[in-house]
């Protein structure tokens, strides 16, 4: 099997890249891989390996149908990861969000539609469900997404939808909750908090901390990628769901224990512009279906991921200058 892996120089896409390369996941072994990324702020070369016998890496825009097309021919399958993907950007700046993950994802599909690729995933987000008071959202749930961001991730969904109802591809969408682990850029909350502790500088945290989400190991999310990419059905969704819920001030506490610091360290600052207060994903279908579970226990995850972090400062301090952390 030959797979193409947008945005997979990121921290989700070349985590499933790596994983690959490793033949860490089941059914997927000797898979040949085909990373294309445009190498953004939020795409990093040295996220992958630096030379392997099954990898290509291609340096380039989703936007560029040309391209697309030119790559396309003998791949098997597409993994779609390439987004625009942090809410504060988006609130700043909504245009290139539209473009990238809307625009952007339908060269995607339009470019597998016109080449015969026989399988696609498109990875998208919990965030497309807006939020949710209580209990937790199943994938007939409708879209409601509230910043910019979110709107251009369902956005990419409802095209993604399409290509497959109107043009009969193989597609199928995961939309998982929020992911932590090695890799993962500064601008993100467990990172930023992690780096700052590090440094000794203070943790900000929105409003009174009390939005909570839920918490799934980069681990869990790819090899549940993976089962979707083998097993699932087109036209279907599969929510991708870690059990792991915590405030983010509660996130900050266990943070600031991890790195021996007291809650001092916690600064309250401005809300963010039309903060979501809730997210939780109904996963039943995924674990049902195709047999996918978490196996990362949340506590371990994030020590593990604080250890990373503490360990290659190498790899996160040039990135502290390039984001909003």
């Amino acid at each position: 099997m030959r797979v193409l892996v947008t945005g997979g120089a990121g921290f989700i896409g070349s985590h499933f890249v790596r994983t690959l390369l490793e033949d860490g996941q089941p059914g997927l072994e000797g898979a040949a891989v085909t990373v294309l990324d445009s190498l953004s702020y939020a795409g990093n070369r040295a996220n992958l390996p630096a030379a392997h016998p099954r990898l290509e890496f291609v340096r380039g825009d989703i936007l560029d149908l040309p391209l697309l097309l030119d790559l396309l021919p003998g791949h098997d399958a597409v993994v779609h990861f390439a987004a625009e993907s942090h809410v504060d950007r988006s609130i700043d700046d909504a245009n290139v969000f539209v473009r990238t993950n809307a625009e952007g994802s339908q060269n995607v599909f339009e470019a597998c539609r016109r080449t015969g690729v026989e399988r696609v995933v498109h990875v998208s987000t919990d965030e497309v469900y807006g939020s949710i008071d209580s209990g937790s959202w199943t994938e007939r749930e409708p879209l409601l997404p509230n910043s910019p961001y979110a709107a251009s991730k369902a956005a990419s969904d409802l095209i993604a939808r399409a290509y497959w109802r109107t043009h009969g591809l193989d597609l199928s969408i995961t939309r998982c909750s929020n992911n932590y682990g090695p890799y993962q850029h500064t601008e993100k909350l467990i990172p930023l908090f992690v780096t700052n502790l590090i440094e000794g500088s203070p943790l900000p945290l929105y409003g009174d901390g009390a939005n909570v989400r839920e918490w799934l190991h980069v681990d869990d999310h790819c090899r549940a990628i993976a089962l979707v990419l083998r097993k699932g059905a087109a036209g279907e969704v599969y929510n991708v769901g870690g059990g792991n819920e915590r405030t983010n001030r509660e996130i900050a506490e266990l943070l600031v224990e991890l790195g021996g610091a007291d809650t001092s360290a916690i600064r309250r600052v401005a809300d963010r512009l039309g903060h979501d207060l809730r997210y939780a994903l109904d996963d039943t279908k995924i674990r049902e279906e195709l047999g996918y579970a978490p196996r990362v226990p949340f506590e371990q995850g994030l020590a593990d991921t604080f250890a990373w972090y503490r360990d290659h400062p190498a790899w996160w301090k040039p990135l502290k200058g390039s984001g909003r952390a």
